[in-house]
């Protein structure tokens, strides 16, 4: 990841202005937390009185998370964080919308930033070589490197890189799984196979690279910063992505330049909508879609129209309803 060099303020919030643009920062970082549990209410009481929403998880591993809304106050949640000497080189990505990413603020304890379930593994230890933006395409050129997109199903359905392996896992746990299934992966049998792998931040090949050098693998790559810092940094005529990228906000989707993308999303499964999909007759607003109408029943399609009507009930008034909010698959 790429630091962003801005000036942090630390003034004092104001409320919200209508005509306010949002900065999104999306952050991780490894590194030994063994007070996290007391590290919580401090950052959400920061986030709170700066009009900053979205979702922060805190566990003896590191933070690792994406949060938005005016640019001092994001940026005053960032100096809180920096001034823990541990968190010192904490760097993020940046993004800007004009609507409000998120819809409410949580900073949450875990057993793992993000969940791969594998207790030895230690991303402070062993990981990737980090691969720059400007040299991944060189990299995915080389016929004897086996390109792995460690994201979710319906992350990779709307954008990935050219001639990637999508393992179509619904969870990053299942990546284990899906790799003691690939006999050209195993220890001993591939262990002379270039591995590259990418993810939407960078977070999740953190522990995927590190998993495959535990393995065995001597050359494991991975994209630094992600698909984001691609797509941010390497122009759209010289890009080998392919669609767009799944975000875990409100924009749902972004392209080259991080500008916000077409995809909608599912209320009731979260699966990104295109165009077409919303044209479907299986698509009623807020309770399903082509995915998910026939994994419902008729008692949770009921609720979830409900709860559509909540939501638009709220927005009429010109309020916010958190029963509309997303939950955060990466983090």
């Amino acid at each position: 990841m790429t630091s962003v060099t801005t000036s942090l303020s630390t003034d004092t919030p104001t409320a919200v202005a209508a005509n306010t643009r949002y900065l999104t920062a999306a952050l991780y970082k490894f590194v030994d937390l063994p007070d996290f549990e007391a590290l919580r209410e401090p950052l959400q009481a920061c986030c709170d009185a700066h009009h900053v929403k979205g979702t922060l998880l805190l566990a003896s591993e590191g933070i690792n998370g994406t949060i938005a809304g005016p640019e001092a106050g994001v940026r005053a949640v960032l100096a809180h964080l920096h001034a823990d000497p541990r968190l010192a080189s904490l760097q993020h990505k940046e993004a800007w919308a004009d609507k409000p990413p998120f819809l409410r603020m949580k900073v949450r304890l875990k057993k793992e930033i993000v969940t791969l379930r594998v207790p030895e593994l230690d991303p402070n230890k062993t990981v990737g070589q980090y691969v720059k933006p400007q040299d991944w395409n060189a990299l995915l050129a080389d016929p004897d490197v086996v390109v792995i997109d460690t994201r979710n199903d319906y992350e990779v359905v709307i954008g990935t890189f050219k001639g990637a392996i999508n393992p179509n896992i619904k969870t990053f746990t299942e990546l284990p799984a899906w790799l003691d299934a690939q006999p050209a992966l195993q220890a001993g049998v591939g262990k002379k196979t270039k591995v590259a792998m990418f993810c939407t931040g960078g977070i999740r090949c953190e522990k995927s690279t590190a998993l495959m050098k535990m393995r065995g693998f001597d050359e494991v790559y991975h994209l630094e910063g992600g698909i984001l810092k691609y797509l941010e940094e390497v122009p759209a005529e010289e890009s080998t992505w392919e669609g767009e990228c799944f975000v875990f906000d409100e924009r749902v989707s972004v392209g080259h330049g991080l500008q916000p993308g077409p995809y909608g999303l599912c209320r009731s499964c979260r699966w990104p909508l295109s165009a077409e999909d919303k044209a479907s007759p299986h698509y009623v607003k807020g309770v399903s879609c082509p995915q998910c109408h026939d994994k419902r029943s008729p008692e949770q399609k009921a609720h979830l129209a409900e709860r559509q009507r909540q939501v638009e009930l709220a927005e009429a008034r010109g309020d916010v309803h958190v029963g509309a909010r997303l939950h955060n698959h990466e983090h």
